[in-house]
């Protein structure tokens, strides 16, 4: 069964399967990172409030925010290009893509918040959630549909070299003749 938008061929294939392996490479990172256990003296409270956790690391100073909103941006900022790569459809609405791939993004930032409540020294923070899901975004937004579009112009170039080089020697169908039915 060929998928939707996907011009299949092997080209196809290896796309999704790299994007595929990239992804898992990719979440297993983020596992690594957000749910092993700190050894802290204390742990703060859970931040529920938006933006709340923000403006405490602009208080900081410029360069520690910097710093800390670019870490929670750039933490699941890949998955805007991964899981479209995973995906494998050339040809789809880009609202529609940039929806699903933030959709996902989203669930995945807020699974790992929950299952950072239950590792020693980590916390929940809203921020996070949301800084991860505008980096997702971003990305997502500044490489998918250019890719898209270049992967689609060189299909059709490719397609267009595999008409010119059919074979003329073989000539046109014949047809045969319509003969009207006797009454």
């Amino acid at each position: 069964m060929q998928r939707q938008g996907s011009n299949g061929g092997s080209a196809g294939i290896s796309v999704r399967v790299t994007g595929g392996v990239l992804l898992v490479a990719h979440l297993a990172l983020v596992a690594w990172i957000t749910l092993r256990p700190l050894d802290v003296p204390w742990v703060s409270a859970a931040n529920l409030r938006p933006f709340a956790g923000i403006r405490a690391d602009l208080a900081l100073g410029w360069q520690e925010a910097v710093r800390r909103i670019g870490e929670a941006l750039a933490l699941l900022s890949p998955l805007g290009v991964l899981l479209p790569m995973a995906g494998g459809r050339l040809t789809v609405s880009p609202l529609a893509s940039l929806a699903r791939t933030v959709a996902a993004g989203a669930l995945l930032s807020l699974g790992i918040e929950m299952l950072q409540t239950g590792v020693p020294g980590q916390v929940l923070d809203i921020d996070s959630i949301l800084l991860n899901t505008v980096g997702v975004a971003l990305v997502h937004l500044a490489v998918v549909p250019a890719g898209r579009a270049r992967l689609r112009r060189r299909a059709e170039t490719r397609h267009g070299a595999d008409l010119r080089r059919e074979d003329p020697s073989q000539g046109r169908t014949p047809t045969i003749p319509r003969v009207g039915m006797a009454p």
